[in-house]
């Protein structure tokens, strides 16, 4: 369990996000859809495993923690710090007397809150959107989350080699996966896993038993033991010419980003500083060039056009631009995770950004 200090910060940052927002209080939905969990955790030390839950934090009050009764069991209920748990047949029905009348910012609104939920507080309470507001409250990550943070990126920069040494042409996609997927079980990432091997010029998902060619990404995305989202990936084999050309404009993106994720830029400035050898090429962009990312998998701000949105020192983000060539098949699509510092952007996985060839040797120590 973290610190009473940790979680006063925490809670300290939201609410002052709620005095600029002008709202009463703050529901934070989460669910056992992986990646749709962590605000849960993040404002309770709660980790759902089944259902869905949801954190009541008052402006002024002690916070609640709110479980339908139909699934008794949703998880550890002892992990969380919260004393308040509540276990109610329809929690909106709850939370919709606990709040009426009053003015509130719901995290997971458009994504996260189930239907039934919203139906019985719409009209009794005035709900605002805060996914972007409460993502900024806790994008700058503190000391004891980014060892948390760090300790993620260990697991999987350890899941990729593995994925590496298992990695041959003619193998399955299971066969080069599993001994990645076995590290990150025996290294406490539990169901905080969402792993997958892309194949073709596409980049399909294969499935278990595809039999990879001569050129795959395996898109490592884990939590460790700390519940930290981290993103590492590069791939692996001998790519075409096309694809040959994309390597180095991610190698001029890697060096760029050293430089534009610096206190001061903004996500904008970050985007189109990475972006430029990609654009200059002639090259789509297949996806959004980064995102912040903490105990949810994806968070506010992303890196991209018009995103305003001033960089702070020690927020953390997972970079990946996506490439897609004229043909609308060639693409290439490599992850890392980058902390913010006062001297700009550090990659936090020690891999080379570089096309594996699958002879490299694992770093010893």
């Amino acid at each position: 369990m973290i610190s009473l200090e940790e979680v006063e910060r925490r809670y300290a940052n939201v609410r002052a996000a709620m005095d600029q927002a002008g709202v009463n209080a703050i529901i934070v939905a989460g669910s056992e859809y992986t990646g749709f969990e962590g605000a849960v955790t993040y404002m309770s030390g709660f980790q759902i495993v089944h259902r869905y839950a949801y954190v009541l934090l008052p402006r002024e009050d002690e916070p609640s923690i709110v479980f339908p009764s139909e699934a008794r069991y949703v998880g550890e209920h002892g992990t969380s710090w919260i004393e308040d748990q509540v276990f109610v047949d329809h929690p909106g029905a709850w939370l919709a007397e606990r709040l009426a009348g009053k003015r509130v910012g719901v995290y997971g609104l458009d994504y996260v809150m189930t239907v039934r939920d919203y139906a019985a507080l719409e009209g009794k309470v005035e709900l605002v959107p805060f996914d972007w507001e409460f993502d900024l409250a806790r994008a700058v990550k503190s000391d004891v989350e980014l060892e948390s943070v760090r300790e993620s990126v260990r697991i999987n920069t350890d899941g990729f080699w593995s994925f590496l040494e298992a990695y041959a042409p003619g193998c399955t996609a299971a066969e080069a996966l599993a001994p990645a997927e076995e590290l990150f079980v025996e290294r406490g990432c539990g169901r905080l896993t969402m792993n997958m091997v892309l194949v073709g010029a596409e980049f399909a998902i294969a499935r278990a038993e595809t039999v990879l060619g001569d050129f795959c990404v395996p898109s490592l995305e884990i939590a460790g033991p700390g519940g930290h989202w981290v993103e590492v990936s590069r791939a692996i084999g001998t790519p075409n010419a096309e694809i040959e050309r994309m390597r180095d404009a991610y190698e001029e993106y890697f060096e760029a980003a050293k430089a534009a994720l610096r206190p001061g830029a903004t996500a904008h400035d970050a985007h189109r500083a990475v972006s430029k050898g990609f654009v200059d090429r002639g090259w789509q962009l297949g996806h959004v060039t980064g995102h912040s990312i903490g105990m949810t998998m994806i968070e506010f701000p992303k890196i991209g056009e018009g995103v305003e949105t001033e960089l702070r020192e020690n927020m953390v983000f997972s970079m990946h631009p996506h490439a897609i060539a004229e043909n609308g098949r060639d693409c290439l699509y490599m992850q890392d995770t980058w902390l913010v510092t006062a001297e700009g952007g550090e990659p936090l996985a020690g891999l080379p950004m570089r096309i594996f060839d699958g002879t490299e040797s694992r770093p010893t120590g």
